[in-house]
């Protein structure tokens, strides 16, 4: 089980499904051998790095579409042929300078439902194309309205004209976070975490091309398959059948 944990990254209920064990049991033994948290633990290399901080307040909406949070994570470009990961430490030097992508994340608060894309940059028209695309892949989902979009307070979300069209458009209410509290939006910083862990860095690939394509049915099984940790369940299974 210990093995397991190094190699996947991944916390007590995940473990449980994985050897058919209970979660008291496998959490019994993380504690006994001093296995740090998730959350304190670099997501990539599983060193720690820092203690834990989170909300004193735990919530969750209680209906689809009443919450929704947004975030963008910036990942650096796989050179083709593959970077250091397929290389060694010795070839570093490849993949500089040829840029970073743009993954853009809407997570619905309640079912967890997730939606994420690749975009050139972040600025406040990509962010709300992105947006607009995303709630139509929620509707496509069974979530037919976005009441709040949570956001961070950077200026592609605060104050571009199009991130109030797209809104708008949608009849929702921009709720931002409070400065330096990213925890406050944790739900979608979770995923990002998720991301890295269980998609982007998950294997070594040999060009940017190959891990952009793999985001789409790595999403679907997250959706429709993949167990959530807070859920017990996948999150499709929240919502309506449409």
């Amino acid at each position: 089980m210990l093995a397991l944990r190094q190699e996947l990254r991944i916390g007590p209920a995940r473990l449980a499904q994985e050897l058919k064990l209970p979660t008291r049991t496998i959490g019994a033994i993380l504690l006994r051998h001093r296995v740090p948290r998730l959350s304190e633990c670099d997501p990539l290399t599983g060193v720690v790095i820092r203690t834990s901080r989170g909300s004193g307040t735990r919530y969750e909406r209680e209906r689809p579409g009443e919450l929704v949070h947004m975030d963008v994570k910036k990942l650096g470009r796989i050179p083709d042929g593959g970077g250091w990961r397929a290389h060694g430490r010795r070839e570093e030097v490849r993949g500089r300078g040829i840029g970073f992508d743009y993954v853009h994340s809407l997570v619905d608060d309640h079912s967890r439902l997730a939606y994420s894309e690749i975009l050139t940059d972040e600025k406040g028209t990509t962010c709300a194309g992105f947006l607009l695309r995303a709630a139509a892949y929620f509707a496509d989902h069974g979530i037919h309205r976005i009441e709040r979009v949570m956001t961070d307070n950077a200026l592609n979300y605060r104050r571009s004209r199009d991130m109030h069209a797209a809104l708008a458009i949608l009849n929702a209410r921009h709720v931002l976070i409070r400065p330096h509290c990213p925890w406050q939006n944790g739900k979608v910083e979770r995923l990002n975490r998720t991301l890295q862990t269980e998609w982007a860095y998950r294997q070594v690939f040999t060009s940017n091309a190959e891990r952009s394509a793999a985001l789409a049915p790595w999403l679907e099984h997250y959706n429709t398959r993949r167990n959530h940790s807070a859920l017990g369940a996948p999150p499709i299974s929240r919502l309506s059948p449409t």
